[in-house]
């Protein structure tokens, strides 16, 4: 006769089942000689590409990309057309202050927060940096809500650097390609320091997260219009027509 605990226990050795046979499929990696013409074929489609977020200088630039964490750069900049006109420079952020920054910012996520960042990060750059933005990823991230990612955009963008800034955008194009496969934003990132050649790192970060924006969507990727389809190694792709070839 079957015991009550004996009942009971069937369930939990099923759900072990269950989570043993959903292992994560290992993403496989590009070959090598692909890298080149799927940069190739970027470039050719889009050969001078930009940020989409609106700035003025490299002080404007640093608090538009800090503003547009977990927010889209259309949100952005509709909030920081208004705000960059009464505060281009540091000064002027900081004489606005914080409560009149958060009111002019309030359409946009986490705003209360990204408005005592700007804030700080304005009378920061006045302290020591003598009102200008450094040109260093160190000196950059020691500013208030500057992390990794925003420090690259601003040291790619405004000062040619090339650097790669590993957004959402930019991680999910590399691990469903095979491009450059990692389990977090920053092994993405020096997994593409590795492999994109020399030629094509200043642009490399604007291809991506483009591509990632408008063609290799998260949730339903345009496979027809995609430059680098016969490159993506995504086992999920869609396949082509006569008519997308």
């Amino acid at each position: 006769m079957t015991t009550r605990k004996a009942a009971k226990k069937a369930p939990k050795a099923k759900t072990k089942a269950k989570a043993k046979a959903k292992k994560p499929v290992r993403m496989k990696r590009m070959p090598k000689e692909w890298v080149e013409p799927f940069f190739a074929a970027l470039s050719a489609a889009d050969p001078e590409p930009k940020t989409e977020l609106n700035y003025t200088n490299p002080y404007t630039l640093v608090v538009a990309v800090a503003l547009s964490a977990q927010a889209t750069d259309k949100g952005v900049n509709l909030a920081t057309e208004k705000l960059f006109k009464l505060a281009d420079t540091p000064e002027k952020m900081v004489a606005l202050g914080e409560d009149r920054v958060r009111d002019m910012i309030k359409t946009i996520g986490l705003f209360r927060n990204k408005a005592k960042n700007a804030v700080a990060l304005s009378q920061k750059l006045i302290d020591e940096f003598g009102s200008e933005v450094p040109q260093s990823r160190e000196a950059l991230e020691s500013l208030p809500g500057v992390g990794r990612k925003t420090a690259n955009v601003v040291l790619n963008v405004a000062f040619g650097e090339p650097t790669i800034a590993v957004d959402t955008h930019i991680f999910r194009v590399s691990n469903r390609t095979g491009l450059a496969p990692g389990k977090d934003p920053l092994a993405v990132e020096l997994a593409l320091e590795k492999v994109v050649p020399e030629k094509y790192k200043l642009h490399a970060h604007h291809w991506l997260i483009l591509h990632g924006r408008y063609v290799c969507k998260a949730r339903k990727p345009d496979c027809a219009k995609c430059d680098v389809y016969k490159y993506c190694l995504w086992p999920e792709k869609a396949p082509l027509t006569p008519e997308d070839i």
